[in-house]
């Protein structure tokens, strides 16, 4: 699937098992944090008790900031993306 921001929010389909961001959101006038609008992005894979991988390409410091913000509030780590993946992890 290949979508804009729009399927960020609010639109549930079923086995999303990867979600590539080519770019990170940006702050925009009534629109939610970026690192918000990051979190329902990559909240698109792995549901209905599936397992999700999410890429995202980091272009510049911009990028770079968000996703410091998105690890910091959720108290997540993020890590680079390994040599390998096993796609038989992520697709049923």
């Amino acid at each position: 699937m290949v979508a804009t921001d729009l399927m960020g929010r609010g639109v549930d389909i079923e086995r999303v098992n990867i979600v590539i961001n080519y770019d990170f959101p940006a702050a925009e006038e009534g629109r939610p944090v970026p690192q918000e609008q990051y979190l329902h992005r990559v909240g698109r894979a792995g549901r209905f008790g599936t397992k999700g991988l999410a890429i995202s390409f980091i272009a510049d410091q911009k990028d770079a900031d968000v996703l410091a913000n998105v690890q910091s509030q959720f108290e997540v780590e993020i890590p680079d993306l390994p040599d390998q993946i096993n796609i038989n992890e992520y697709m049923n």
